[in-house]
């Protein structure tokens, strides 16, 4: 019989997501720490032993699969800078999985996906009207069919 997973209270999974990453930066040896409540645009502050600018991650988080995706605002279209990096956390299996990704191909992304979505027609036809929501997946686009496993847990790109 499978294991059914309980119903998790939904303000509990983005801190899980948070703790998960902040775990996986430690044990790779990074000095990583929770960004200062209310922080912008930053949930983790990760620097070098070696030294360097440090790196500001953002967390995003599902309880589903990547290829479901996560839930990302046109904001994030704006948001490419070299020392910003988004983690990606799927809850779809019990350990969890992290995909590192530079914040500059996370908003090449969305948008092509946005503009994509905004040409094809809906379920009846009709045309999608806009909005600010953006949907980041490891569906196939012009990255390639499996784009996503490129970041699966490559914390490298943070060095």
């Amino acid at each position: 019989m499978g294991k059914v997973r309980p119903k998790v209270d939904s303000t509990l999974i983005g801190p899980a997501g948070e703790h998960l990453v902040l775990s996986r930066l430690l044990a790779q040896g990074f000095l990583a720490s929770p960004a200062p409540r209310g922080t912008r645009q930053v949930d983790i502050v990760v620097n070098l032993i070696e030294g360097g600018n440090p790196k500001l991650i953002q967390v995003k988080t599902t309880m589903g699969s990547p290829k479901k995706g996560w839930i990302l605002q046109a904001k994030h279209e704006n948001q490419a800078s070299e020392d910003l990096f988004f983690c990606f956390v799927s809850f779809d299996s019990i350990q969890g999985e992290v995909y590192v990704i530079p914040s500059a191909v996370v908003a090449g992304h969305i948008k092509e996906g946005h503009e994509k979505w905004l040409s094809k027609p809906g379920k009846q036809g009709q045309k999608h009207n806009d909005s600010a929501m953006r949907n980041l997946s490891s569906l196939e686009n012009s990255y390639g069919p499996s784009w996503l496993s490129t970041y699966f847990e490559n914390w490298d790109l943070l060095r």
